[in-house]
Parts: C-alpha cells; structure tokens; sequence
C-alpha cells in the first residue's frame, strides 16, 4: 500500500505541529484534502464542501480566514483536528493532543474527539499521560511501559491499585465518578 492510500485511510495527528506564519486556517484543513487529489489538480468543489464541512464540525467556520498562528492553543487544535477530518479518513491517531493547552482547551479538544468518534463513528487512537482524562474519555485503554504493552482494556478493567503501583509507582485513590460515568483517582504519593 503506498503512502496516499494509507493518508486516505489513516489520519496522523503528530504532537508536534508547526505552520506558516501566512497560512490560513481554511489553507491548513484543505491540506486535508491532498491524499485525494491527482497530482498537479487543485480542489475541487468536493473537496471544498468537505472543508467546509471540517470546518463546520470543529466550531472553526468563523475563524476560516484567520491566520493558523493567530489562533489560541484550543482553536489551534481544533484547526488540526478540522484538517484530520478533511481527510475522511476512517482511523484518526492523535498525539498527545492535549500538550501544552490550559485545561478548558484540554476538555475542548477531547470532548469533541469524542464526539467525532460517536457521531461519525471514527476510530480514534490517542496517546495520552493524564490518567483521568484517558479513564473518561476512552473506551478502552492500552498501557505501555518501556516500550512493551503492559496491559489493555476497559478502563475500569485497567485502572487499579496494582497498575498505579507497578508500572507508575503511586500510590492512589481511585473512585467512581457518577457524575460523568468513569474512574477518577487522587494521586497520594510516589512510591520509591
């Protein structure tokens, strides 16, 4: 399989994004569309609707003319996110998507990874480092250490005393979450 039938099937989000200073954010989401495009074409009005539609579905029709660097750390993501979804892929890798944002972005951008994933029936595979936020927004979680898969399931299934101790060396609190129906745990302390 050659790398444009595998970008029109997988969407990559990496960790690290940068940008021209002069490029919109409807410019950044059309690039989107480039695995579906022949060589030497420009878009067409398919392709336009599917920004649009990118757009649209990431709450960033408004700022379409804005310049990607003027954008805040949430709206910013948000326009990657939109660029992802342009691609209509199937399969959506997100890399730490929530680095560097204030905690309002941080919920911002994994509500609505989460809804993407119910409304368009997307698979989402994202690595995150903040234990809660993967107990509640994952249907299922995979747990690496040094390299090697530790363990993988649902969260409740995963997340214990015995993983925080092991593999993170803490001791936690963990509690049910009733509110937004997931795990919640307190870190106490490291353990040596």
């Amino acid at each position: 399989m050659n790398t444009r039938t595998i970008a029109q099937k997988l969407a990559v989000l990496p960790q690290v994004k940068n940008v021209s200073s002069d490029v919109s954010v409807e410019e950044l989401v059309s690039y989107g569309r480039y695995p579906h495009l022949k060589f030497g074409k420009k878009l067409c009005r398919e392709d336009k609707e599917i920004v649009d539609w990118a757009l649209e579905k990431t709450g960033m029709k408004d700022l379409r003319k804005r310049y990607a660097v003027s954008l805040s750390g949430g709206e910013r993501q948000r326009a990657w996110i939109a660029m992802t979804l342009a691609q209509k892929s199937k399969i959506l890798i997100l890399d730490e998507p929530t680095t560097f944002l204030d905690i309002s972005y941080q919920l911002e951008v994994l509500e609505l990874v989460k809804e993407l994933n119910q409304s368009l029936g997307l698979t989402v595979i994202m690595v995150l480092h903040d234990l809660n936020q993967a107990a509640r927004y994952s249907d299922k979680i995979l747990v690496m250490n040094n390299g090697r898969v530790c363990c993988m399931g649902r969260p409740e299934d995963v997340v214990n005393t015995c993983l925080l101790k092991d593999i993170f060396k803490i001791d936690a609190d963990i509690y049910d979450d009733k509110v937004n129906n997931c795990l919640f745990l307190i870190p106490r302390n490291t353990i040596s």
